[in-house]
């Protein structure tokens, strides 16, 4: 909402801190406003006028100010998810390059933190803050407005936006989720404005039918693999609305990555799970794409019907040193073909990477199960 009033992501940003700085030293003393959002809305508000006066641009700025003032209201939460479009949309304008894009969604609509946003995409945190600073002199420089564009223009935005919501949900589903959640919001929200686009139906297919495995993915805080989990706790009301998205998407002729991507997560959710068809629909993936991770989800597959070393040998082929689910891969093939002690330097190789605490805990187990017992142990 600030974005959008002030025109300036910087100052909104810095504005919010400050408000939720002053809330926390004040409302535990007088207690919480009835209206916490528009508390909050007003204070950083009311912090970014001051510092404007304190740069001595307050009247030029105010005359920009005064037609958004009168379209923010701060008391209808109703108005969030278009508020949270126009900022979608504005940060994947087509004036920035696509990974900026993506990186300033996420940093602005995500709330991730820069270290998070560079694992995400497997480059340096010194780098990914100069690409978030570039991103966002870009946008002030060119004037790029806070809305939703003209229908003849969501096409060209359509890839860089199906990819921040899908990076949302993928850092919601590692343990935080209410970034699932505002990625589904967001996927429905798309689906109401684009309702003929395939690849929409298509990623709200795949969250959904992911995120219907959410009660089944930790156990006493611990992550468990689709393999172990119990699929009693599948939300089936939710693989069904994922399906019926899916169905959606194919009617349009959806044949992309998320459709694909979709149909591999419906396969999933059946029992016994057809590893042979989504073998191929990873192969299928991997043609669109060219991405060696959507090769290594193969490599996964192909081990449940040709057996861990024809998997073992399409791992091997990949230039993924830095990633950590090819190594934690790679130990669980090297473990059935009873390489134990390959196995073992593979998990340790991907324990070194993991950021996550569950996932750590998870490779510590699967390391210990490889690791042979002290002398004299019980």
């Amino acid at each position: 909402m600030l974005i959008g009033f002030l025109g300036d992501f910087d100052l909104a940003e810095e504005a919010t801190q400050e408000a939720f700085a002053i809330a926390a030293e004040r409302w535990p003393r007088d207690g919480a406003p009835d209206n916490p959002t528009a508390w909050l809305v007003t204070t950083a508000r009311n912090r970014a006028l001051n510092r404007l006066r304190r740069d001595r641009t307050l009247a030029a700025k105010t005359r920009l100010l005064e037609p958004r003032e009168a379209a923010m209201d701060t008391d209808d939460e109703t108005g969030f998810p278009d508020e949270r479009l126009e900022l979608l949309f504005t940060c994947c304008h087509p004036a920035l390059a696509l990974d900026a894009q993506v990186a300033l969604t996420l940093r602005t609509l995500g709330g991730l933190a820069t270290d998070q946003i560079a694992r995400a995409f497997l480059v340096s945190e010194p780098t990914m803050a100069q690409r978030l600073v570039r991103a966002k002199a870009k946008i002030k420089a060119a004037g790029i407005p806070f809305r939703v564009p003209s229908d003849h223009l969501l096409p060209e935005r359509l890839a860089a936006v199906l990819a921040v919501v899908y990076l949302i949900f993928n850092e919601g589903y590692s343990g935080h989720p209410e970034l699932a959640d505002e990625a589904l919001r967001l996927g429905r929200a798309l689906a109401e404005l684009m309702p003929d686009e395939p690849e929409v139906h298509g990623l709200l297919a795949l969250m959904t039918l992911h995120d219907a495995r959410r009660e089944a993915r930790f156990r006493g805080g611990e992550l468990v693999l689709l393999a172990d989990q119990d699929s009693s706790l599948w939300n089936q009301a939710q693989i069904t609305a994922g399906r019926a998205s899916l169905d959606r998407a194919l009617a349009l002729h959806g044949r992309g990555p998320y459709v694909v991507q979709a149909a591999i997560a419906s396969l999933h959710a059946d029992e016994p799970r057809d590893w042979r068809q989504i073998a191929a629909l990873y192969g299928e993936l991997r043609r669109l794409t060219g991405s060696p991770v959507v090769e290594l989800n193969r490599a996964v597959a192909v081990a449940e019907t040709d057996g861990p070393q024809a998997a073992l040998e399409i791992v091997d082929g990949l230039e993924l040193e830095d990633y950590r689910y090819l190594h934690a891969a790679r130990g669980e093939l090297l473990r059935r073909l009873g390489r134990i002690a390959e196995a073992r330097l593979a998990y340790e190789r991907a324990l070194a990477l993991a950021h996550d605490d569950a996932e750590r805990r998870l490779l510590e187990r699967q390391l210990a199960d490889v690791t042979p017992a002290e002398p004299g142990g019980i």
